[in-house]
């Protein structure tokens, strides 16, 4: 174990602890084991080589520390209202989960969707990741910005603050664009309902973006953020190898939005994602997304395995 409180090598202070792998494991050693293999193989993206020992390992300590976060924040949250003699109701906990594309995210979310459901104090969990809240293509084109989808202006920040105002709020139900990754666009008049979850966790490129100091941001209503990590050029790799996986695969249903990339030869294939990588993906991280990685709660750093190598927890 690191502390990364204190001043590193180069003098700079951080407020994160940094925990290896092995140290980050022993941390819910007792805890048991609540998905199947077959279970975890269907949580797993394109590309990612999620087991049975990097569950254990890596995401039932993630899912304790969360479930332990969640419940103190329901007691301070009690305590609060007691102090101001309210009737207590119950607040969603909720988690952002932010990354790059390709980084594996998404799998994270949807397995911390599953272990925390398992846990009894939280058995409803939501996911709701932030791809329905880019404006429709057709917006998109009207604003000129097709060429930056996935950029931060490209979404309607202000609705996703509002749903996600709103979960917290208690609202009763709470709906959400839904997004078709086959289509690439917005399906019209289809929606994602929200209903006083236990806990909501909102997946995104940009969800630990700051704002200007005259309005709140949504993540600022998060109560703990996951920033998944690893190197640009290991993120580049993966999300080739992605991209290959999907021409071979959903590319090929002629109601893909990239049907077109279909008939390549390997060769063209990579040169296509190359492109778009170097031209979307890349700028977008490194200018939107990781510098958002500080203000994250949590840090999952990745190896070029792809596996989880090291764990950074904010104590300051």
């Amino acid at each position: 174990m690191t502390d990364r409180g204190a001043a590193t090598a180069t003098g700079a202070l951080t407020p994160f602890v940094e925990l290896d792998r092995a140290d980050w494991s022993e941390l819910a050693r007792s805890t048991p084991q609540p998905l199947s293999e077959t279970e975890i193989v269907q949580l797993r993206g394109l590309g990612d080589v999620l087991d049975m020992r990097e569950v254990a390992e890596v995401y039932l300590p993630l899912s304790r520390l969360l479930n332990l976060y969640a419940a103190g924040t329901q007691h301070l949250h009690r305590a609060t209202s007691d102090f101001l003699g309210e009737r207590a109701a119950r607040t969603p906990f909720i988690i952002g989960v932010a990354g790059s594309v390709a980084v594996g995210k998404s799998t994270v979310s949807r397995l911390l969707r599953e272990l925390l459901s398992r846990w009894e104090n939280t058995p409803r969990v939501e996911l709701i990741t932030t791809d329905g809240f880019l404006y429709p293509n057709a917006e998109l084109e009207r604003r000129g910005l097709m060429g930056r989808k996935g950029f931060p202006e490209s979404y309607d920040r202000r609705a996703l603050l509002r749903f996600v105002t709103d979960v917290k709020s208690g609202v009763p139900e709470v709906r959400a664009p839904f997004y078709s990754h086959l289509s690439y666009d917005i399906v019209p008049d289809a929606q994602i309902i929200v209903r006083q979850p236990d806990i909501l966790i909102v997946e995104g490129l940009n969800v630990l973006q700051a704002g200007d100091s005259n309005g709140i941001v949504v993540s600022d209503l998060f109560d703990f953020s996951v920033y998944v990590d690893a190197s640009t050029r290991s993120i580049e790799n993966w999300y080739i190898e992605r991209f290959l996986k999907l021409q071979e695969g959903a590319f090929a249903n002629p109601q893909s939005y990239f049907h077109r990339y279909a008939g390549l030869t390997k060769d063209q294939a990579v040169a296509i994602a190359h492109e778009i990588w170097k031209s979307i993906n890349e700028p977008n991280l490194i200018e939107n997304v990781r510098p958002t990685r500080s203000r994250a709660k949590l840090v999952l750093r990745k190896s070029a395995e792809h596996k989880v190598s090291s764990v950074l927890l904010r104590k300051l």
